[in-house]
């Protein structure tokens, strides 16, 4: 003490002379509590070696085994607007069963007889196909007949060109006869005329031998003109057989043309037949869309847009339906640390939200209310929360998960890893270790 202050020092108090005091500093006290704590060190000398199982824990949700056995939407693929609900939410629907009627929004489908009207069309086109197809036909017969018909007179042009090319042979052979007979009406005239001045022949024999010549003369002549003439109807053959080839060459090249235009006509009518065909078929499926029935059998969860007479565009959602059939899985949620300690097969234990359980994730034999899981699927990418995603199924040789689970429930599980010792664990949980890396052993093969 310092003095500083004017209070006396306050006397020493003996507590033994309480009571309370007597009993607890007493030695045989001291005596007791060293004993337990001899007995709690080596109780916990003999724990800290006992096995410890090593687990990876994750929080998940109730879900299916199956993608087709989740909760979906229904959509409409085309927009329209709600006309008629025939369900309820909560109600059970079989597949097929109608659950609402809809209506067009586009004016290009407002037309009640859409369908009968394009089908109309189509057979209207199809007549004129057949037309087309015939008039081909028709063309290709008048092409055919040309043809027979220009080689007819082509044979007639080239007998006529023969008969011709005959006549000027003859007429050739006529002329040198009557060449002949103009020289020697010559020579026999002049040799009358000789004896008529010798006195041996009369003026009357000169005379008729002189009108023999002109004869002779006249018919060479006459014979000439026939031969130029029958060359000239060799010329007219040969220009005839010329006209009638091009003639008939114009003739079917236009019947050709005409049969190529009505094939183009053809296909052009059977490309607008198929084209009507597909928006008939696309009327037909868009007529069926009016109504939207259910995928699958189930019970109607939510209807995501109600009323009557409310519009929506094509692939918004409609109505939430949950599947009635389904395998019950469990999709958890661990840390990339934790994967690669997670393999294909392993088992897992399971606590469901809403049923007691009392968990000791190192012995699991221990721990009560709690299901068995099996991995079926491990994620390869990380999920939007930063974990990668693992879906368990019931293991078939633990007891049955309940019956009244409901999917989308929370989960928490526990993947059971290797036995360690206690003294291990803490020394791994203290330094913040992983737990131990390991490869489960698969079963062995035998090769052929």
């Amino acid at each position: 003490m310092l003095n500083i202050s004017n209070n006396s020092e306050r006397p020493p108090v003996d507590l033994t002379r309480f009571r309370s005091g007597a009993i607890v500093f007493h030695k045989r006290h001291y005596k007791h509590f060293n004993r337990f704590l001899l007995l709690f060190a080596g109780i916990a000398l003999v724990v800290i070696f006992l096995p410890w199982t090593q687990t990876v824990t994750g929080t998940g949700s109730l879900t299916t085994l199956t993608p087709e056995q989740r909760p979906q939407t229904i959509q409409s693929p085309i927009p329209g607007k709600i006309e008629q609900w025939y369900v309820r939410e909560g109600d059970f629907v079989a597949k097929g069963d109608t659950i609402l009627h809809i209506s067009e929004v586009k004016n290009e489908y407002f037309d009640p007889n859409l369908v009968s009207r394009t089908g109309e069309q189509i057979n209207s086109k199809s007549q004129s196909v057949a037309s087309y197809k015939n008039k081909v036909k028709a063309l290709e017969l008048q092409v055919g007949a040309l043809s027979q018909e220009r080689q007819l007179k082509i044979e007639q042009a080239k007998n006529k060109l023969a008969q011709a090319k005959l006549t000027v042979k003859s007429d050739s052979i006529d002329l040198e006869a009557a060449k002949t007979n103009e020289t020697i009406a010559q020579r026999q005239f002049e040799r009358i005329q000789t004896l008529n001045e010798d006195g041996l022949k009369s003026l009357t024999e000169v005379e008729e031998k002189r009108l023999k010549l002109q004869e002779t003369a006249a018919k060479l002549i006459s014979q000439e003109n026939k031969f130029l003439a029958s060359k000239n109807e060799v010329i007219n053959a040969q220009v005839e057989l010329s006209r009638i080839q091009a003639e008939y060459a114009d003739k079917i090249a236009k019947a050709q043309s005409d049969k190529f235009t009505a094939q183009s006509n053809q296909f052009d009518t059977e490309a607008q037949v198929s084209k009507l065909q597909n928006d008939y078929s696309n009327y037909e499926i868009r007529s069926s869309m009016h109504y939207v029935r259910a995928p699958q059998n189930g019970y109607i969860n939510k209807a995501i847009r109600s009323g009557v007479g409310e519009t929506f565009t094509e692939g918004e959602q409609l109505v939430s339906i949950m599947p009635s059939q389904y395998e019950k899985a469990v999709e958890t949620f661990v840390d990339p640390i934790d994967v690669p300690l997670i393999h294909l097969g392993e088992k897992m234990r399971i606590r469901f939200d809403g049923w007691p359980a009392i968990v000791f994730s190192g012995w699991p034999n221990l721990s009560y209310g709690t299901y068995g899981g099996k991995v079926v699927a491990i994620e390869n990418y990380i999920s939007t929360n930063g974990k990668y995603r693992v879906l368990l199924a019931p293991d078939s040789e633990d007891h049955e998960w309940p019956e009244d689970l409901r999917i989308g429930g929370g989960a928490f599980t526990l993947a059971l890893l290797e036995d360690v010792p206690i003294w291990y664990e803490l020394w791994r949980q203290l330094n913040g270790f992983p737990p131990n890396f390991y490869t489960p052993n698969a079963p062995k093969t035998t090769q052929k």
